[in-house]
């Protein structure tokens, strides 16, 4: 059975390696391999013991890395998708910056010319709600838009 834990957690640390992971994507990734649940979960929890597995430290990656291109609704999805719970989520936020800055960026990216009619507008509300910005981000940039 030692041998079989220090397997498991071989196999965690070869995915560990390749990028940071939060709890739940890994145990997902080795549950075939354990064979019983608790197995698992020591071997998870020595790796947090350890802090070789954080979710905090996935989730602020995750953020930083993703911030650039999507709002705050959707990172706060995608992070809840991969299992990383809501208190880490509030502390990993604040490092994508201000919202409304990365909104305006996004928008001049992919429009850069103000809307010309109503459904254009509509057009590009919807494209930066896809992207999970807020109703105010999104309000705030094609007001400044407007404006000059």
């Amino acid at each position: 059975m030692p041998d079989r834990c220090v397997a498991l957690r071989v196999a965690a640390l070869r995915l560990l390696t390749r990028r940071d992971h939060s709890r739940a994507e890994l145990q997902a990734k080795l549950a075939a391999q354990a064979e019983s649940a608790e197995q698992l979960a020591a071997v998870l929890d020595r790796l947090q013991g350890e802090c070789l597995l954080s979710d905090q430290r996935f989730a602020t990656q995750r953020v930083v890395a993703r911030a650039r291109r999507y709002g705050n609704a959707r990172l706060k999805q995608e992070l809840r998708q991969r299992g990383v719970g809501d208190d880490d989520i509030v502390a990993a936020l604040p490092e994508a910056g201000d919202e409304a800055e990365r909104c305006r960026a996004v928008w001049s990216r992919k429009f850069g010319q103000a809307p010309q009619s109503r459904e254009e507008r509509a057009k590009q509300m919807r494209f930066l709600q896809y992207r999970g910005f807020s109703t105010d981000a999104i309000r705030q940039t094609l007001r400044g838009v407007d404006e000059e």
